[in-house]
């Protein structure tokens, strides 16, 4: 049974497999022969009370994709093989379906039926507000960007915002823009400056 996509990573002498979400395989196909990096997981695969244990590697374009990963398989009952099956989408948009409760999104996902989603929901909501929020530049996103809209989300939230409010001032500014923002006071204050306009 095949669970997860996988790329082949040519490094002479040795050739990799490492597995994909299916969201990352469409985003690499078109980089075949060209220079990527991956950020990686290891893990052991099989049953050691029968033997046989095959160790395999996970590949994520960032080391945010990685860690909502690693965040994402804390769920009980979702393993490494299932949730790497379900993560189709963008994970800025599995993290934001998460954050607003939306089970039927997520209960779309390949492999996660209702119960998981609800499981999802209750263990995670308040875990993945930085995710939700995630910005790419290109295809990667940009970790140093992702820092400063984390602070400048916690920085909303403290000013009385709620969650949703923040999560959208901070989107129609970042989705407008091509700038890059040095810190949270730079956002904010293009935050309110979009607002009076």
């Amino acid at each position: 049974m095949v669970y997860m996509e996988k790329v082949i990573l040519s490094i002479p002498p040795f050739e990799y497999e490492v597995f994909v979400t299916e969201y990352s395989r469409r985003q690499l196909q078109g980089r075949l022969n060209q220079t990527i990096a991956l950020h990686t997981i290891m893990y052991l695969d099989g049953n050691p009370m029968q033997g046989r244990v095959v160790p395999r590697l996970l590949g994520f374009e960032s080391e945010v994709e990685r860690e909502f990963f690693d965040l994402f398989c804390s769920v009980d009952g979702l393993g490494s093989k299932k949730a790497m099956k379900a993560m189709v989408r963008p994970v800025r948009e599995i993290a934001a379906a998460i954050e607003e409760q939306n089970v039927k999104f997520l209960s779309g996902l390949p492999g996660i039926g209702a119960a998981m989603a609800e499981r999802i929901v209750a263990k995670l909501r308040r875990k993945v507000p930085k995710f939700a929020l995630m910005v790419t530049r290109g295809d990667a996103p940009n970790p140093q960007t992702t820092d400063v809209i984390t602070e400048t989300f916690e920085a909303l939230l403290s000013l009385g915002h709620s969650e949703a409010e923040a999560r959208h001032l901070i989107d129609a500014v970042v989705s407008n823009t091509k700038k890059k923002f040095k810190d949270s006071g730079e956002l904010i204050q293009a935050i309110y400056t979009n607002q009076r306009q």
